[in-house]
């Protein structure tokens, strides 16, 4: 019995119950029915995760100029409140669709549906961007119809993230370490994280990356243009 409410529990026993249900099955079944609808045009969905702050907007910001030039791209932008990283994307003059969780802590199946239907889906358009609302928890559980997921990890998150969050980076198709300008003034070790991140998921890719030297944006665009062209 326990001493402080008097309920009965057994704190050296422990019953598993399964409720029978996918409480995540709705969310697969529109997520299977986005990469449908978007593999129908051969449209590419990437969906772009990590932490507030990680580099996501300033990976595009890198990335699109150099894209657009090649390929038709949209963006999703997802946010808890603001339009402030849509912002940016628009001074590219790249279409961008925003969504405002309200509170949500990740973006779902039903809310990039929604967004896709705002946005031109032809044959013309050859690649989607979704910038997940900036977490390594909640998104991971959530498919958005996707054909990759990128993490974007930067150098000050600190390199034990990938063993500390392993559910995001399970699913990973490439690890973008971000703002290695910055590894000489913080405590990360690049080996330590990259062996952290392949023990979590040894098929990922790994690419280290600056914005402010442009260090792995070739071998990232590389990259895209390979995601690009592969067949889904």
């Amino acid at each position: 019995m326990c001493e402080d409410c008097g309920c009965e529990h057994d704190n050296e026993k422990s019953e598993i119950i399964d409720v029978g249900i996918d409480i995540l099955a709705e969310n697969k079944k529109i997520a299977a029915h986005n990469r449908d609808k978007l593999s129908k045009f051969g449209i590419v969905m990437i969906n772009l995760v990590g932490s507030p702050g990680s580099g996501k907007t300033t990976l595009l910001e890198k990335t699109l100029p150099v894209l657009k030039d090649k390929i038709k791209v949209s963006v999703i932008e997802g946010d808890v409140e603001t339009d402030n990283d849509k912002t940016r994307i628009d001074a590219l003059n790249v279409p961008c669709y925003q969504i405002k969780t309200h509170g949500a802590c990740h973006l779902d199946a039903e809310m990039v549906h929604k967004a896709l239907h705002k946005l031109e889906l032809n044959e013309a358009l050859g690649l989607i961007f979704i910038e997940n609302v900036g977490n390594l928890i909640c998104p991971a559980l959530f498919a958005l119809g996707e054909d990759f997921r990128v993490i974007v990890l930067s150098v000050p998150e600190g390199d034990d993230k990938p063993e500390k969050y392993p559910e995001m980076f399970y699913g990973s198709d490439v690890v973008v370490i971000s703002k290695m300008d910055l590894i000489s003034y913080v405590d990360f070790d690049i080996e330590k994280c990259q062996k952290s991140i392949m023990t979590v998921n040894p098929k990922t890719k790994i690419i280290q990356f600056s914005a402010k030297t442009n260090k792995g944006l070739n071998e990232w665009m590389n990259w895209l243009e390979w995601a690009i062209m592969k067949p889904t």
